[in-house]
């Protein structure tokens, strides 16, 4: 089943758009059927599991942490993470370049963006994104590399207002672009869609997709 929703998904998205395979509570042995037909990009939302994963799976795995991250947990992830996705405030950044600095790396993030309507998703605003990235504090940040943005949509049965939540990201991502990265050659990554709505994130921008059950099935 594995393969066939992997090559499935593969097929649809077009070559310049990463998938990230939603691997969270899933167990070893499903990621490793994944692994197995050459996926590498996995993404996972608990600290402690990401970790735990990353110390017993293949080395050349590379880890994506996809869920809302509190400061007191970068620790776990700091050894392994490739890119964190949910990056909501300067406080946590600046934790996870103190634990990068600890091991010695540079971790990639994406500044997470409220784009729907729900008041339970995490996110900043345009303009706190301006305000992080304007900081003092943000300028003195060496061990982390910000390289795109992310969003989650609304849940909703609404075509026309998803697309217009995607579109919204895009349009931060270009803002940004303009005003902080022009001179970047990494800031390119705009993180949205997952197994319901990747199609829809494409066609309105998405570089990435994070897709679980449509690849693992429903989960339990």
């Amino acid at each position: 089943m594995i393969k066939e929703n992997l090559i499935n998904i593969k097929n649809s998205i077009p070559s310049h758009v990463t998938l990230v395979a939603v691997s969270k509570t899933k167990p070893n042995e499903l990621i490793e059927e994944a692994y197995s037909f050459g996926q590498r990009i996995f993404g996972e939302n608990k600290a402690q599991e990401l970790k735990n994963k990353a110390e017993l799976l293949p080395k050349d795995i590379e880890w994506h942490f996809i869920g809302h991250l509190q400061s007191n947990k970068v620790k776990y992830i700091s050894p392994y993470v490739s890119l964190v996705h949910s990056i909501d405030s300067l406080k946590l950044l600046i934790e996870v370049n103190k634990q990068a600095q600890k091991h010695k790396r540079i971790i990639n993030c994406l500044l997470q963006f409220h784009i729907a309507m729900e008041e339970s998703k995490f996110g900043l605003s345009l303009e706190e994104g301006q305000h992080l990235l304007t900081s003092n504090e943000f300028s003195s940040l060496k061990n982390i590399n910000i390289v795109g943005v992310m969003g989650m949509a609304s849940f909703t049965n609404s075509e026309k207002r998803v697309r217009n939540e995607f579109a919204s990201l895009k349009h931060i991502f270009t803002q940004l672009n303009n005003g902080f990265f022009k001179q970047s050659e990494t800031f390119k990554t705009i993180s949205m869609g997952m197994s319901g709505d990747y199609k829809l994130a494409i066609e309105e921008g998405s570089t990435m997709v994070r897709v679980g059950s449509a690849i693992f099935g429903i989960r339990n």
